[in-house]
């Protein structure tokens, strides 16, 4: 079993920024697939971004240019850096992994998916 536990949430103003961290229980190095979903009350979660072993990153389009992923090897803890933030980014923002039997990982708009979810970190982005 894999614990993560994000940080890094606030509130901000449109055009300001965010960064949010993820610490892992295990080597991240050993979770092909990482990454970000976000989720607003009453819809259903979507990809943010992804990352995997190989270093290979993939964005949704809504977030390409603003958002960057990142990870730590060492200290096992995946970041996701928001600038330009737009009140449609507000949203529970939730770090996941995964570990496929065949090491394929899917790309952003599969992050939902993974196997492995923290308890999510509050975004919100006023006007």
């Amino acid at each position: 079993q894999v614990q993560l536990v994000e940080s890094g949430g606030g509130s901000v103003q449109a055009g300001g920024s965010l960064r949010l961290s993820c610490v892992a229980s295990s080597n991240i190095g050993d979770l092909y697939c990482m990454g970000w979903a976000r989720q607003v009350p009453g819809k259903k979660r979507e990809g943010v971004a992804a990352i995997n072993s190989a270093g290979t990153i993939s964005y949704v389009d809504s977030v390409k240019g603003r958002f960057t992923i990142s990870q730590d090897n060492v200290k096992s803890t995946l970041y996701l850096q928001m600038d330009d933030l737009k009140p449609e980014d507000t949203a529970m923002y939730y770090c996941t992994a995964d570990r496929p039997s065949d090491g394929h990982c899917p790309d952003a708009y599969g992050t939902p998916y993974f196997g492995f979810s923290g308890q999510g970190t509050q975004v919100t982005v006023s006007s």
